[in-house]
């Protein structure tokens, strides 16, 4: 994937109002601060901490089913202070919309359970700042006989956060910011932004040695006629296998494989690292080799490694043109499992992600990816989020 800079997505823009709310207290951010007694126990008490932050990103999370589960009873009541409190209200509200959304275009989500990894926790007098891993199942709309027919039972999401709280008055935490870090990527299912994705400089990539001239025409979105309904299955060619392609998808979506590097922007060495799972050989190997789109390669530093290996658009060249590993398909309902979809969001001819298949059920392709890590997101819901992209569908 691409990108040139780190965006952040931030909780709420402006105040208004939302039936389903955390309880939020507008206490103003510079209010007296606790006794030190008060503030002392609070700044012990980190495990407090991480269940205010849980309770308040399974309340977002609810915010896009289509029920709305009681949250937790250990972080039923969140307060936070007066401007964060309008900001919250405001991405509710915003959730509230896009679960609808989902909901018109494929059911939405029945249900959500969050965890959090907490990585840091920095208390300073009346501060805290947390850094955490929010880890999101939504579970989807299919009976128990469709998820073993091979329907996916949950679309999961996994976002860094940034979590700051401040001491009111009585010395309970109030949360006072929440940033999660997006990484340029297409915002994160629970999530919300003003700003689509957008493109910037690829990580380990750049412009090629060669004039690679225009590419295939952009795979169509229309559906297709019932009766063209696959299973999303293939035959095993040229030695590939596409089961280990989505095995290695499916078990390093979200724990990166530590035998390989991650990228800032790693959606594109995610997808070489599973096609190299399936069987992809390299090509070259010379450091003289890197910015040529005719080779693909892994090496010990990012500059001893192919730029088709980590760069979307270099990434199109090499598997389409010069290895002709892939097909561009024309139209995104026939992808398969284990077959690529790449996005150009902004339609200015340079690709931005890449993902790959690792369900079909029903017709429906479900997209994994990295940056941000997400696991079987239908197409149905990626086409919702960015109707002016442009994308480009292999078949591997």
């Amino acid at each position: 994937m691409r990108a040139a800079h780190h965006r952040r997505v931030l909780a709420g823009a402006a105040a208004s109002a939302t039936a389903a709310m955390l309880v939020l207290t507008g206490t103003p951010a510079d209010a007296q601060p606790a006794s030190p007694a008060a503030a002392s126990s609070a700044n012990a008490d980190s495990t407090a901490l991480t269940q205010l932050a849980e309770g308040y990103l399974q309340q977002r999370a609810d915010m896009l089913t289509t029920t709305r589960p009681t949250a937790r009873a250990a972080t039923a009541r969140v307060r936070a202070t007066r401007s964060m409190t309008a900001q919250v209200q405001d991405d509710l509200a915003a959730l509230v919309e896009k679960g609808r959304r989902y909901k018109e275009v494929d059911g939405g989500y029945t249900k959500a359970q969050v965890d959090v990894e907490v990585t840091d926790t920095s208390v300073t007098g009346q501060s805290a700042t947390l850094q955490l891993i929010e880890r999101t199942r939504l579970l989807l709309p299919f009976t128990p006989q469709e998820v073993a027919d091979g329907a996916p039972e949950y679309e999961e999401v996994s976002v860094p956060h940034t979590v700051k709280f401040t001491q009111g008055p009585d010395g309970a935490w109030l949360l006072s910011s929440d940033t999660a870090d997006t990484k340029g990527g297409p915002t994160p299912t629970t999530q919300v932004s003003a700003v689509d994705a957008v493109g910037g400089a690829d990580d380990g990539g750049g412009k090629a040695e060669e004039d690679e001239g225009s590419k295939d025409a952009a795979s169509g979105t229309a559906p297709l006629p019932d009766n063209s309904d696959d299973s999303g299955d293939k035959r095993e060619v040229r030695g590939y296998s596409y089961g280990k392609m989505v095995a290695y998808a499916d078990k390093y979506w979200d724990h990166h494989n530590s035998a390989w590097r991650t990228y800032g922007t790693d959606c594109t060495n995610f997808i070489s690292q599973a096609m190299h799972a399936g069987g992809w050989g390299p090509k070259g190997g010379a450091i003289i080799q890197r910015p040529s789109n005719k080779y693909w390669f892994y090496g010990p530093t990012t500059w001893t490694t192919s730029y088709t290996w980590a760069a979307a658009e270099n990434w199109y060249w090499f598997a389409k043109k010069h290895s002709k590993r892939t097909k561009i398909l024309d139209n995104v309902w026939k992808m398969a499992k284990s077959d690529v979809l790449q996005a150009d969001w902004g339609r200015d001819n340079n690709i931005d992600h890449t993902m790959i298949v690792t369900k079909k059920y029903r017709g429906t392709p479900y997209l994994t990816y990295h940056t941000s890590d997400t696991h079987n997101k239908s197409l149905k819901k990626l086409l919702s989020d960015h109707p002016r992209a442009w994308w480009y569908a292999h078949r591997t």
